[in-house]
């Protein structure tokens, strides 16, 4: 007898995978998880210890909704969970007094009434003591920004999804999907074959893979992360020091507290600039320039926290052209729907983009307002593409 397809299958068990396993199955689906890797695994984009999450937004207003729903979510799922994934310490958003990062973040909070304050450079560093930015700085604060658990994140998901009836297979590579005659998905290994009502694609970098047409918009890029042991440790406790977003004269970084005594933890967006396969990506060569890029930051900026490197991580960004993500339908498929180019900033997301898959997948549609996420937007030719079925 042939096995009963499944009603849904997810493609990708990361950080929006597990959240669309985890609410499809919570809404009575049979649903199935199909992952190459193991659960909370290194090789793509949803690890590192710490993710920071904030509501004060530059990149766009319109994600503020967004994530005060995803705040809901996050807190139901540890509630639930019974521990603790989402940690409040405060946000920074700092830059020149007349860039967006510190402009559209105060007005970010001002269109959504979020509680905030300006602060000039020497208000920052009496009331933070290991930021040293240059003296035109200026920085927008906001109490409920902070930090979650990416690994905790994807397995109090994936735990809560198998236990409302979820299944889950990991090691296992999809080397191809295809919409049959009559409406079903199939998905081929090298040795099985799955058939399901509705597909809902999150491979993360390997986006471009399964939907072909985002080769040119979903590009995974090379990130190298680092911790240093702090000089001054009191100065970077979570109650003394806010999760920060800034750009100086090197560019555009992103830092942490010092969490379970692992270290200053901090990045630069785009680092080198490298594109990336993910298959092929060396996730162990640091090189000297991947330290300069970091140390000389640390030296300048935050010299209380220049200590020792304690460890170094190889991660990926899939970055779209304009930075914001792409939530939508395949355009031939209605049964197929996917979520791609998070461009360094998803992570927070992830609780709601699962609510909106699973949305997407049962309903067509979704009460969040994602029309600045959808795939016909500028620059974002997949809508007009034709048919795709198969991945390498």
């Amino acid at each position: 007898m042939k096995a009963k397809p499944w009603d849904v299958i997810v493609l990708g068990v990361g950080g929006m995978g597990s959240a669309a396993l985890y609410h499809l199955a919570r809404r009575g689906q049979r649903v199935l998880g199909l992952e190459q890797f193991g659960i909370a695994h290194e090789m793509g984009s949803s690890h590192g210890l710490t993710r920071i999450i904030r509501l004060a937004y530059y990149e766009d207003p319109a994600y503020v909704p967004l994530l005060c729903r995803s705040y809901e979510l996050w807190r139901e799922l540890e509630s639930g969970a019974g521990e603790q994934l989402l940690h409040i310490c405060g946000s920074l958003d700092c830059g020149p007094a007349n860039d967006e990062i510190f402009t559209a973040s105060l007005q970010s909070c001002i269109e959504h009434g979020l509680e905030h304050e300006a602060l000039g450079n020497a208000e920052i560093s009496a009331r933070w003591p290991a930021y040293r930015f240059p003296a035109d700085t200026m920085g927008l604060f906001q109490p409920e920004g902070g930090f979650l658990l990416p690994e905790a994140c994807i397995r109090a998901h994936v735990n809560a999804a198998q236990a409302s009836g979820a299944e889950l297979h990991t090691d296992v590579r999809v080397r191809e999907w295809q919409v049959r005659p009559g409406g079903l998905v199939e998905l081929r290994t090298d040795d099985a074959a799955y058939l399901a009502q509705r597909l809902v694609i999150s491979a993360g970098a390997w986006a471009g893979q399964f939907l072909p047409e985002l080769d040119t918009v979903a590009i995974p890029e090379r990130q190298v992360l680092v911790w240093l042991q702090p000089q001054e440790p009191a100065h970077f406790k979570a109650e003394r020091f806010p999760v920060f977003n800034c750009l100086v004269d090197e560019g555009r970084y992103y830092g942490f507290p010092d969490f379970a005594g692992q270290g200053f933890k901090f990045g630069r967006y785009h680092h080198l600039d490298e594109p990336a396969d993910p298959d092929t990506l060396d996730r162990e060569r640091i090189s000297a320039a991947d330290k300069r890029v970091l140390l000389q930051f640390a030296q300048r900026y935050f010299p209380t926290g220049a200590g020792p490197a304690l460890l170094y991580k190889v991660c990926m960004f899939t970055n779209t052209p304009d930075e914001h993500f792409i939530i939508d339908h395949h355009p031939q498929h209605e049964q197929v729907c996917f979520a791609a180019g998070f461009s360094g900033h998803g992570f927070k997301f992830a609780s709601v983009v699962g609510e909106i898959l699973a949305d997407l997948a049962l309903q067509g549609s979704t009460r969040h307002d994602i029309d600045f996420l959808r795939a016909d937007r500028e620059m974002i030719p997949l809508a007009t593409a034709g048919p795709s079925n198969t991945t390498n």
